[in-house]
């Protein structure tokens, strides 16, 4: 098999990370084994250093999971180099959830009395980490509108113990664009650690390496899979002897590891994830072009409307604008509970990124326990609807959406 890294992008989501194994199966197989065997002491002495490869325990990772992991650094890492001009090397550790992986990352690189500084608008469950979670750590947030650099620099220059950047862009649900190369740059500076959760754009629309960051987290259960099969989390690094080593072990002691069949449902896939997002993508380039002018919508949040006020940004540093959009309805609150109960393809729920179209009202659902005035702060206002656009055909989602509307 060729190098990985000379295969195209198309070629990595299928043969990317994969190992023949000694049964000779087409693909890689459901490893149900809690725990593996060593053919003498000696040999298990060496495994434990990491003088040896090979696998001690389902918590540590298996051969099924360890091809999820390659496959999406591979992904990650596609086409950038290193400051040396070689091709760029990355580490990945699969979890359980998104949430699983945002938080091996937090704590491995935190302790207390550290601040991250970090903007509005982030997915629910993160935001609820930062304000519920990491202050009993110790551990305080700086938040700041990522829109203005000065902002964010003098925010960083006020406080020595902001150690850590968070990056979340396109955000979660208002499709806000910050730019990952400005504040990568400024949070290098101040010698910062920068993270981005990279699951809105996937690595098909954006790359957050291309940029310098450090740490890129995906939900997997979303794009990645697409099928709405397993959840799954995954953070990715390219600090390779801190992502074998204290990351590594952060992850194994906190638990939140993922098992090898929801591993094996997020390598399959992978296997169709470029060929997905392209339908993904120009559906939702025609369901944003006839939302923008319908009479029920006040507002649609897409990037690739170039009335969106990140449109230019989003262009600059993002492949395509990708497949998820939010629009506002004008009737408020009770038109977004009218507009769900009439969809009859689109389908109501909570996650984005799989094959069908998935609807939902975070005023009523995800974002039911934020303060009113807050969540209208941030954009998430009574009547908005979020929108994952999915692969069928067009006309049929376009049909639905008119007579929800109506």
């Amino acid at each position: 098999m060729a190098d990985d890294r000379n295969l195209g992008f198309d070629t990595v989501c299928i043969h990317g990370g994969h190992t023949p194994e000694n049964n000779r199966a087409h693909l890689t197989p459901i490893y149900a084994s809690s725990t593996y065997t060593f053919d003498s002491a000696e040999q298990a002495i060496a495994i434990f250093k990491n003088e040896e490869p090979g696998y001690i325990y389902g918590r540590f990772g298996n051969p099924t999971i360890n091809e999820a992991e390659e496959k999406i650094a591979l992904l990650e890492a596609y086409d950038l180099e290193d400051s040396e001009g070689k091709p760029l090397e990355l580490k990945a550790i699969l979890h359980a959830s998104g949430m699983a992986a945002v938080t091996t990352m937090l704590l491995g690189n935190l302790k207390a009395g550290d601040k991250i500084i970090t903007h509005q608008s982030l997915y629910g469950g993160t935001q609820e980490l930062i304000d519920k979670i990491l202050p009993g750590l110790n551990i305080d947030a700086i938040i700041v509108d990522f829109h203005n650099i000065s902002d964010v620099e003098a925010a960083i220059k006020a406080d020595d113990k902001i150690k850590l950047m968070y990056l979340e862009t396109p955000a979660n649900p208002t499709l806000q664009c910050i730019d990952i190369q400005a504040l990568t740059v400024l949070g290098k500076q101040h010698d910062l650690i920068v993270c981005a959760d990279n699951t809105f754009a996937t690595p098909f629309l954006q790359q957050p390496f291309k940029y310098g960051v450090d740490f890129v987290m995906h939900s997997t259960t979303k794009f990645l899979n697409g099928h709405g099969t397993a959840v799954g989390g995954i953070v990715i690094g390219k600090d390779l002897a801190k992502m074998n080593g204290p990351m590594t072990k952060t992850h194994r002691l906190l638990g939140g590891n993922s098992n090898a069949f929801e591993a094996f449902l997020l390598t399959n896939g992978l296997r169709t994830f470029s060929l997905r997002m392209e339908r993904h993508c120009s559906n939702a380039v025609k369901v944003a072009q006839y939302l923008d002018g319908h009479p029920a919508v006040a507002v649609v949040n897409y990037l690739g409307l170039e009335n969106h006020p990140d449109h230019a940004l989003a262009m600059k540093q993002m492949k395509h604008p990708g497949a998820v959009l939010s629009f506002e309805l004008k009737g408020g609150f009770d038109a977004g509970i009218r507009f769900i109960n009439k969809l009859q393809l689109c389908t109501s729920a909570v996650s984005l990124g799989t094959c069908d179209t998935l609807v939902s009202h975070p005023a009523s659902t995800t974002h039911v326990g934020v303060p009113r005035e807050k969540r209208i702060e941030f954009g998430i206002t009574d009547g908005l609807i979020r929108m994952s656009v999915g692969i069928e055909y067009v006309g049929d989602i376009l049909n639905d959406l008119e007579q929800a509307l109506g």
